[in-house]
Formats: C-alpha cells, structure tokens, sequence
C-alpha cells in the first residue's frame, strides 16, 4: 500500500511520539529540559542584539509582550475559562520574583559576552537543586549532586579567568539574577502540582509584562521593523521554551533535569561566535567537555533509576 508523503510523515511523527513516551519519566524530563535550553539559547541571543540597540528595560517589556500577543489566539480558541489558574496570587508571586530576575539579567546582558552569561546561569541548578530538598522536599540522590557539582566545575573553568576587568561588575549583577530565577523556577514546579503547562506559561507572560511596563516608559525608543521582527521570534522562541520547561518539571524532579542546563553553555558558545564573533576561548571548550561528560553520565543513571525511589 502506498502512502502519500504527507501521510508518511504524519505516521513517522506518531511512531516517534510513541517512542518517546515508552522512554522513562526522568529522561522525558531530560529531553524537554534539553529542547527548552535550544530554545532560550536562541532567544538569548536575539535579544541581546537588541538590547545593544534599546533600553534593557524596555526590550525585556517587549519580549513579553509579543510572547503574550502569540499566545492570545490559543486562548480566544479555547476560552478564557480554560487559562484561568487555580491559585492566582501564586501566579502574580510567580511572575513576581521572574520579574526581579529578568531586571538583573537584562542590565547585564548587553555588557558581557553571551557565553560567560550562560556559564554564570548554570549557577541556578546548585540554588534549585538545595531549594527542591528544603521546600518541595525533593529527594538529594548523591549522583544528582555529583552532576550538579561537577558541571558547576566545568563552568567556573569557563567563567574564572573572565571575572577581572571592567566587565566584572555586570558579572556579578548576572549572579546575582541566578538565586531569583531558582527562586521562580521552584515555584513554578509547586505550580505544576495543579496547573497546566499553557497556564503558567500564559500567566508568566501576563504578570512579567504588567511588571515590566513602568520601567520600559522612561526611556521609550520606537523599534524598527527589524527589532519587532526580532521581538516577535523571541516571543515565540521564549513561549515555546517556558513551555518545554514546564513540561519537564511536570514530569521529572526538578533536581534530576538541572544537569541538562549545562548543554545550554554549547549552544552558546556557538551562536556567540556566528553572531558577535566571540571566539570561545580554550577555557570555554574544556568546561564544556567537564559538562557533557556530567550530562550524559547523570542522564544514564536517572534512566535506570525505578520510578519508586522517587
């Protein structure tokens, strides 16, 4: 029996959803986490180009705007009903605390390259993974902080030699962002106990522009068609991220996926050098050999891990 191409494809799709829910729980985390981290790299790097141009404070309101604007036909679709949360004032927490973050993240991210920026992120999982055993009371398995550890290794091998010079202090104001976004991202998993993914997603959006506005007015510039070109993948390429990241912490502990963050620094270095021409250094290729090494390594043992030791 012959089928058409169209056909072939849909059947492929279906085999390899099918596979793909045959994998166990923690990898199915692993792979969303993964699929989210492809997704900011390239919203990073979109927006960074545009916050050399705008006022950091306005690109950050603009990016949730146009991540809002995607998502309001899905929600005229289904009906309002079907996004309303169960728990909002834990959503306007929520977008909140992410609002904080972003601030922080946004005045540091045209000054220091995109690379160390990610590097300096994967401090997140150290301050996820201890606020996941003290609030969400997730089990702290010894090879989870093996992974966690060692990556962070491979990341000060990348961020070390680059903390001095006039750049340092922004590097410290990207630190200072990650304890926050750990702080949002456990939140979001005590979300996910009783919301769904396009929920919290659509809320995040909501909340983070509400937030944003009153600091993106004062300096107000006009975007070119460009940047509104430029604004409208990010909002697409951060809506499908929060997605990807929310799934996975649905899914998965939220301890077990925060090794994959550390492929996110990879993505990175690349889309740095093909963009703003920063050469990664050979600091920066070592730690990231460190990091896929805990990457895969912790990937094999969360898949062999039955799903009661949880």
């Amino acid at each position: 029996m012959k089928f058409s191409l169209g056909r072939r494809l849909w059947l492929a799709k279906r085999l390899t959803h099918r596979k793909a829910l045959r994998l166990p729980l923690a990898w199915q985390g692993m792979l969303w986490m993964a699929m989210g981290g492809v997704m900011f790299s390239l919203l990073n790097t979109i927006v960074r180009g545009i916050a050399l141009q705008l006022d950091a404070f306005q690109t950050q309101f603009l990016r949730y705007l146009c991540g809002l604007l995607i998502m309001l036909p899905l929600v005229l679709r289904s009906g309002v009903r079907a996004y309303w949360p169960t728990n909002i004032r834990g959503q306007f927490w929520r977008g909140g605390v992410h609002t904080l973050g972003m601030t922080l993240w946004f005045i540091a991210l045209p000054k220091i390259p995109l690379a160390d920026m990610t590097a300096i992120g994967f401090t997140g999982p150290i301050f996820i993974m201890i606020g996941a055993a003290w609030f969400l009371g997730e089990p702290m398995h010894r090879d989870r902080w093996i992974a966690a550890l060692v990556g962070f290794a491979g990341v000060l091998v990348v961020v070390l030699p680059k903390l001095s010079g006039g750049s340092g202090w922004f590097h410290l104001v990207m630190l200072a962002s990650s304890p926050v976004f750990a702080a949002s991202f456990l939140i979001t998993k005590a979300l996910t106990r009783y919301e769904n993914a396009g929920v919290i997603v659509l809320w995040q959006a909501i909340t983070v522009t509400l937030f944003s506005l009153p600091m993106a007015l004062p300096h107000w510039q006009d975007p070119s068609l460009v940047q509104w070109v430029g604004f409208t993948a990010a909002g697409i390429l951060g809506t499908t991220g929060h997605y990807c990241l929310t799934r996975a912490f649905g899914i998965a502990d939220i301890s077990a996926t925060q090794s994959l963050r550390f492929l996110d620094l990879v993505w990175a270095s690349i889309l740095g050098w093909l963009v703003f021409s920063d050469v990664p250094s050979q600091s920066t290729w070592l730690g990231a050999v460190v990091i896929l090494m805990s990457t895969v390594w912790i990937a094999r043992r969360e898949g062999r891990r039955p799903p009661q030791a949880d």
